[in-house]
């Protein structure tokens, strides 16, 4: 329902004579309202989720089910599934205001009130009863459920300064303190991470879901609250850390299983739109498309290793932070070269570790082998499949010969751009082969120098050429010299301790 500020009436009998007609508002509940604006979305073809992307096939047909269905639902999946985001935009399907009795702290309708105080109020002012409204985002509540959530956290209890205030008995239900629920009135009320409720919190859930009726300190208060309640959990946790009781659960109309990005090119979509790229800097930003999918590919690889636990998963956020990262990287190259262009390179991606060895929970293996360690692995597997879809097929036998005929190229982070392509400039076809990127002869010196490195770093990945910290790019006969000539030095260091 749409109106405007400036005509909404402000006091009861205002409202009995204005478009929140009596019939409308007392019959609608909370739940027929988020089906109705669905079902009017649904026939204009308007967007239900905006910015929720690759779930328009499976997680959503399910979701709209449950609305339909006028369900309480529940969303399972693992970390970074844009859970909490889905049930957020569930505020677009409620109507633009809600009137209600000003003061009352459980929301009441104007025409069918459930606490006392609204009831009260009602009797005693009658058509001047004033009136206020909600906007769509009051009407959501969300809680983190956590060990240590009360009862009286979430449905409310007996406050003694405020019987004394008011002068009342303290079993008078004008002296309870709301929770959190009775506060969600007439609106959505959100719960994350459902199995770490504690047993009994979730008894006190099932028994307001379905009978209305509360006990406070021993005192029933019969509270019929008009909520559309919904939940996430990781499934994981159910074992992990706690369970959802099975009465709980058998009241929860629909559970729905969510999932990540089933495709590069999705995750692709998810990442730019939520990445913080639009940043103000002396440098101007160009990001590689063929880096961005070996940001996103990186992903895709992390939840396939057996050195990560799968069952934790691997969020979503994992490639937006890297690719913040890896720009921030570039950017500050940039600006210390004095560069006018930062253009990420594979380089750049080594140094966004740390945007990927906290999202990744391992393995015994992988505890053996190190965070960092797994951490570049992944970036060269992820790197070789990329290279992969861009040269299959494509000889690289110029460039490898550069190499096995004793070169060495090793690129320097804090070398500026034209040196970097007079150095690459020195390996025969390297530079033409970047024409498969996207990059021609007249690009700027850093997207060129950037897509020769992704080369160099892909023939890396497939192991026709080496790399080390200590001579860069080589070929594998002189990395063959090299363990040589340790293994001669190795017995030297030892005399000279001895």
């Amino acid at each position: 329902m749409q109106a405007a500020t400036w005509q909404l009436p402000r006091t009861l009998g205002a409202l009995r004579r204005s478009q929140f007609s009596e019939e409308r508002t007392v019959r609608r509940s909370v739940k027929d309202e988020v089906r109705g604006n669905l079902i009017r979305k649904l026939q204009c073809g308007e967007p239900l989720f905006p910015g929720i992307v690759g779930f328009e096939d499976t997680v959503i047909p399910q979701i709209v089910n449950a609305i339909l269905s006028r369900h309480n639902f529940i969303l399972l999946g693992l970390r970074g599934q844009a859970k909490t985001r889905i049930l957020r935009s569930l505020t677009t399907l409620l109507d633009d205001v809600l009137p209600y009795i000003a003061g009352c702290e459980t929301l009441d309708n104007p025409y069918h009130p459930i606490s006392r105080q609204g009831r009260m109020t009602v009797e005693e002012m009658g058509d001047e009863t004033p009136i206020a409204y909600l906007r769509p985002e009051q009407r959501y509540v969300e809680k983190l459920a956590t060990p240590d959530v009360t009862i009286a956290d979430m449905i409310g209890d007996i406050d003694p300064i405020k019987a004394a205030r008011l002068g009342q008995n303290i079993s008078d239900e004008l002296t309870i303190h709301y929770g959190l629920l009775p506060r969600a009135n007439r609106g959505i009320f959100a719960i994350n991470e459902l199995p770490d409720l504690a047993g009994k919190i979730q008894v006190g859930l099932f028994n307001i879901m379905q009978e209305g009726d509360v006990q406070i300190k021993g005192y029933p208060v019969r509270l019929p609250l008009d909520i559309l309640l919904v939940f996430t959990a990781n499934p994981e946790d159910y074992t992990a850390r706690g369970k959802i009781i099975t009465p709980l659960k058998d009241r929860i109309g629909s559970e729905i299983r969510t999932h990540y990005p089933k495709s590069v090119e999705h995750g692709m979509t998810i990442t730019r739109q939520e990445a913080w790229l639009e940043r103000d800097s002396a440098a101007g930003i160009c990001i590689p498309g063929y880096l961005r999918e070996v940001i996103e590919q990186l992903a895709f690889v992390a939840r396939e290793d057996k050195r990560v636990d799968r069952r934790s998963g691997v969020s979503q956020r994992l490639p937006i932070t890297v690719l913040e990262n890896v720009v921030s990287n570039a950017e500050q190259r940039a600006l210390a070269l004095r560069e006018p262009l930062a253009v990420p390179r594979v380089l750049d991606l080594y140094a966004a570790q740390p945007s990927i060895t906290g999202k990744l929970e391992l393995e015994y293996e992988g505890e053996l082998k190190g965070g960092e360690a797994v951490a570049r692995e992944l970036i060269r597997t992820a790197v070789g499949k990329v290279f992969a879809c861009y040269f299959d097929g494509v000889n690289f036998a110029q460039v490898t010969q550069w190499f096995e005929l004793g070169g060495t190229l090793r690129l320097e982070e804090k070398c500026d751009s034209a040196t970097l392509v007079r150095q690459l400039k020195s390996i025969q076809g390297l530079l033409e082969r970047t024409a498969a990127l996207g990059v021609g002869p007249d690009e700027p010196d850093a997207v060129r120098a950037a897509g020769a490195e992704f080369i160099l770093e892909g023939l890396y990945a497939q192991r026709r050429i080496s790399r080390s910290e200590e001579y860069g790019f080589y070929a594998e006969p002189r990395h063959q010299e090299v363990a040589e000539d340790a293994r001669e030095r190795r017995p030297e260091r030892r005399r000279q301790f001895n």
